[in-house]
């Protein structure tokens, strides 16, 4: 828990967090900054007066679909195989199954029956083939995009890891298995989902179906995921603080309600984090909820923690000002993305002992969120503890820029390794299993470069439940 303001994270504590000595200040282990824009230089947080409004945005206007051609299927590249290599090739496709892919997707038939032929024309163009599918799956996944349902975060991996690259490295070491096997997760879930489904009986099709999923779903992120990053998995309620892989700190959380407010799956990078945030009401409170009527003049609002002012066409804008009873709590982490998705504290902290929390509009309430955002601030804004302490108490809004990249996955797993490390699984409040499972049992969609669902963008506006 956290100590008195000037000693919420000591020399001690910042040890067991791992942050000594390696990111307490800007000095160590520097990595690209992320973009911030408009704001000061990281020596000095930005202080904004109590009682400035924040101007209301524009009411969104609605998206005009514009009509898409049909994806076509990259041509796959097309290069020498020799029959040491393509046989090379087939024995990892026969063996694919341990990575959770289905061997006949592949056409080990096929290519077995092409290395018979021998070396050619149509050795070179079926090894080609299937080499090309097989990367595809291994670095992307092999779900289709429609059936990844809500699914906005982008994996970098085939711009850094390009088919035709993986395949002229493959060849011209004469190394096929290890060439592909470089293209899996890194993160250790995938090696303990891996291991169960080698344990796992073939009688027991359910289970090995459920592990084959969410082998996948790690796919779907960028392999290399960063040596800092936040990592929530909705299903679970838990948020991990983690550093090369491992845990640092966990925070239970309360995510997005089934229906129109579930949380999407999301990579982000936090740009900032904000002390004292204020809240800015949108007007399907002000207005549709009837909080304007409510307080009815600006002395009424005040006396309840917010500012209100009335422009010259009846418009009301109404503000929340820094304090406990914030919707948005003591921080939230500046994470611009078109969902209006972000971490933040809460004033509710008592819906942090229930253990079904799906229960917010959209957005990730964390836990002990004081104290992440100090251990951020430290680790990703080059403050040291006392001086993160003092930003925290200072009951001013107070943004301090991120200096160290710092990349948030909202992912969604329903079988993984819980936060003390034991395989579990979760229940799927979302109902977005089925569609990966049935995925599973279709023949293998060809890739379109499809990178993100289609399906609408919904900025999520209330904080609060």
């Amino acid at each position: 828990m956290i100590g008195s303001r000037n000693r919420i994270l000591t020399s001690a504590t910042l040890i067991g967090l791992g942050l000594a000595g390696c990111g307490v200040t800007a000095q160590a282990q520097v990595m690209t900054p992320a973009p911030v824009a408009t704001t000061p230089s990281s020596s000095a947080p930005t202080a904004v007066p109590a009682i400035a409004p924040t101007p209301v945005p524009a009411p969104a206007k609605p998206a005009i679909a514009t009509p898409k051609p049909a994806p076509t299927p990259p041509v796959a590249p097309v290069m020498h195989w020799s029959a040491t290599d393509a046989q090379s090739l087939l024995a990892v496709i026969q063996d694919i199954d341990s990575e959770g892919l289905i061997p006949v997707d592949y056409n080990p038939g096929a290519l077995k029956a092409a290395i018979a032929a021998g070396e050619g024309a149509a050795l070179d163009a079926l090894a080609s083939k299937s080499f090309t599918w097989l990367t595809e799956d291994l670095r992307d996944g092999r779900t289709p995009m429609k059936a990844r349902a809500q699914w906005f975060a982008f994996d970098k991996d085939m711009d850094l890891n390009p088919t035709e690259a993986v395949m002229a490295r493959a060849l011209l070491s004469h190394d096929i298995a290890g060439t592909l096997a470089a293209l899996n997760p890194t993160y250790p879930d995938y090696a303990v989902l891996k291991d169960a489904l080698e344990a796992t009986p073939a009688a027991e099709t359910k289970r090995r179906a459920m592990i084959r999923a969410n082998m996948d779903r790690w796919r779907w992120l960028s392999r290399d995921l960063g040596e800092y990053y936040l990592m929530t998995n909705v299903p679970e309620f838990q948020l991990r603080l983690v550093r090369k892989d491992k845990i640092v700190r966990t925070y239970r959380t309360i995510v997005g309600k089934p229906g129109k407010t579930a949380t999407p799956q999301l990579s982000e990078l936090v740009e900032g984090v904000i002390f004292n945030p204020t809240w800015t009401v949108p007007q399907s409170i002000v207005v549709g909820e009837g909080l304007g009527r409510k307080y009815g003049s600006v002395a009424a609002a005040k006396a309840a923690g917010y500012t209100m002012t009335k422009s010259a066409n009846g418009t009301i804008t109404m503000v929340q000002q820094p304090g406990p009873g914030n919707s948005l709590g003591l921080m939230k982490l500046d994470m611009p993305n078109p969902h209006a998705i972000f971490l933040h504290d809460t004033p509710s902290r008592g819906l942090f002992n229930q253990t079904f929390r799906a229960l917010s509009h959209g957005c990730v309430r964390t836990e002990r969120a004081r104290e992440l955002a100090i251990a951020l601030t430290i680790i990703g804004g080059g403050k040291t503890a006392d001086e993160a302490a003092v930003i925290s108490g200072s009951g001013v809004y107070t943004k301090v820029p991120m200096t160290r990249t710092m990349p948030v996955y909202i992912g969604y797993f329903t079988m993984a390794k819980d936060i003390n490390g034991v395989l579990s699984s979760f229940a799927d409040i979302y109902g977005r299993d089925a569609p990966v499972l049935a995925s599973f049992t279709q023949t293998r969609a060809l890739k379109t470069g499809q990178r993100n669902s289609e399906e609408k963008v919904i900025a999520i506006d209330k904080p609060g439940v």
